[in-house]
């Protein structure tokens, strides 16, 4: 296998030169499951981390391990963990963990229509769980269900109508009073939970036989049925099944994949032809690994069986479809004494065009992936450093061609330049208020000012008062850029807002027309701010208490054209960003 030197550096960060490829040191174990694109661009990963009890108490005596050990029960272990990372710098955003009272694992983390979060795992004595957050991954709603045995949750799956469907496995229960399954139908049954947009339960069912049975991934279909693939365990046996049920959760077909071979599905997606692709790791007589992939249509017709065989034992643990019709996997190769990452590109037809290989010499793995805007892959998994025994959250960002893309963060972990840092932000401004922009209504300056430029946003000669229409479109940019902000408050120094007036008034002279425009233009901020302000809850407040600046500059930066004074345009409001 070919490893990747990877230069560390001692800090709970560490960025490899410009290569977008960042590893997070936390103590103990930690691991990446889920990533996905934010709508503003940005890349949000989920995973575990393991929190610990800094300072520990030794007021009181034990006789025995088991008492002390039942004494520090619940003050560390695994927690949920979200990390949100700017997409050009690797710089991290925010990261959080849960901190439930019990300790818990993340697995599946996708998108609300709100740019918020849905997130899906499990605790550690079983039970599920189904969290709402918002894009700042602060929790809106959180949902426990699932027996008193012993449960998990595999996946949760993006539906049409902005909701989710958990899927996984329950231990069978016999007991009556179970608040979501109320019999069991064999040892480990599959459950398929359903979520509308708001996290209410729609519906809860079990499927399975009389042994063993786990559900591994879904897919919604284009007609609102679903496909799921899961497993039947017994007599040494893994059969793999493939499960269309209605958006009701209905039985509509049952395939059946049986193999004298052991075969472990990871991943099914649906392709741009409305056909499903289905991503197996299979073993040979010797046990060894290997790639199957099967392309089936929604009556579960096979269009295409293929094994793919490499030097070493592979496997692949998640799968996406570019454009073109090509795909992009991720997963691990691995010989008797390292396991790196493994990135592959493969054609329509499942003929492998390339592989590359990542970590270090110690134990890496590629778990989930995400096709972002700009056909780059962004990447979670986990990585070891050399000559450690701790695992640690990993994002990488790949090319197309699975190459390693870089960042336009710095060299040896320093801050960018402000210049850098400006233009950044002024693409990403670009971006968020794309449609403002395309519809006249703003102007944004590589400065980081920003302009409202619509005939209906302009200032009456005189007033200060903020007219209907004002208020409705504040309510919409403010809706977008607060949030914005608030991603990136580690870097905002100051947020203005600065009034602005046109040049005359009445026939007064320059003392009073200057003092009364000077007074009219802070009017003019005070009174966006006061709308902006008194619309935010608590915590934003005291944090724009900190940053918000308003200031009038009466008609020092009029608007002029050919030489001529716009005296309609200049009567405005604009914002300006500064950054640290």
């Amino acid at each position: 296998m070919k490893p990747i030197l990877l230069l560390l550096f001692l800090s709970t960060i560490t960025l490899f030169a410009k290569e977008f490829n960042l590893i997070i040191h936390k103590p103990f174990d930690g691991a990446l499951f889920d990533i996905t694109q934010d709508y503003d661009r940005t890349i949000s990963a989920v995973g575990v981390s393991k929190e610990f009890q800094q300072h520990a108490t030794y007021s009181r005596s034990y006789d025995n391990a088991f008492d002390y050990l039942e004494s520090i029960s619940q003050k560390y272990g695994s927690q949920m963990h979200l990390l949100k990372v700017d997409s050009q710098s690797a710089q991290i955003i925010f990261s959080k963990t849960a901190k439930l009272t019990k300790f818990n694992t993340a697995v599946s983390l996708k998108k609300s229509a709100t740019n918020g979060y849905f997130v899906g795992g499990y605790t550690m004595d079983g039970s599920l769980i189904v969290a709402k957050l918002d894009a700042n991954g602060n929790l809106l709603r959180s949902e426990y269900f699932g027996t008193k045995n012993f449960d998990r949750m595999s996946k949760l799956i993006s539906l049409s109508d902005g909701g989710v469907l958990a899927i996984g496995s329950s231990i069978t229960s016999r007991n009556t009073q179970d608040d979501m399954f109320t019999t069991g139908l064999g040892n480990n049954d599959i459950f398929i939970t359903r979520f509308d947009k708001d996290l209410h339960m729609l519906w809860s069912k079990k499927y399975g036989t009389q042994y063993d049975d786990v559900g591994i991934d879904g897919v919604e279909a284009y007609d609102g049925s679903i496909v799921i693939v899961s497993t039947t365990s017994y007599d040494k046996h893994k059969d793999v099944s493939l499960m269309r049920i209605t958006e009701n959760g209905d039985r509509v077909w049952l395939k059946h994949y049986k193999s004298q071979k052991r075969i472990v599905p990871t991943k099914i997606i649906r392709t741009r032809d409305n056909n499903f692709v289905l991503s197996l790791v299979q073993y040979n007589d010797a046990r060894k690994e290997h790639i199957r992939l099967i392309k089936f249509d929604l009556y579960k017709n096979v269009l295409i069986d293929k094994e793919i065989f490499t030097t070493y034992p592979s496997g692949l643990n998640d799968i996406a479809e570019f454009s073109n019709g090509s795909f992009i996997a991720v997963g691990y190769v691995k010989d008797t004494f390292n396991t790196d990452a493994l990135a592959m590109l493969l054609n329509a037809d499942f003929t492998m065009l390339k592989q590359e290989h990542y970590g270090d010499e110690n134990y890496d793995i590629f778990n989930a992936l995400s096709i972002l805007n700009n056909s780059q892959v962004a990447v979670a998994g986990i990585h070891t450093d050399k000559n450690s025994q701790e695992a640690n959250m990993w994002i990488v960002k790949l090319n197309k061609d699975a190459t390693m893309a870089t960042s336009t963060n710095l060299l040896s972990g320093k801050t960018k330049t402000t210049q850098t840092n400006t233009l950044s932000f002024y693409e990403k401004l670009l971006q968020l208020f794309e449609q403002e922009i395309k519809n006249k209504q703003l102007h944004i300056n590589k400065d980081l000012t920003i302009e409202f430029i619509n005939d209906a946003l302009y200032f009456q000669a005189g007033q200060y008062h903020l007219t209907s229409k004002q208020k409705e479109f504040l309510n919409s940019f403010v809706h977008k850029l607060i949030p914005f902000l608030l991603q990136y408050k580690n870097s905002i120094k100051t947020l203005e807002i600065n009034g602005h007036t046109s040049s005359e008034w009445g026939n007064t002279q320059l003392p009073a027309k200057y003092l009364n425009n000077e007074k009219l233009s802070m009017q003019r901020a005070l009174s966006v701010i006061n709308y902006i302000f008194t619309q935010q809850d608590t915590t934003t407040q005291q944090w724009l208490t900190q940053i918000m600046k308003g200031s009038g500059v009466a008609y020092k930066e009029n608007i002029m054209q050919h030489k001529k004074e716009m005296k309609k345009d200049s009567r405005r409001v604009t914002f300006k960003i500064i950054l640290e």
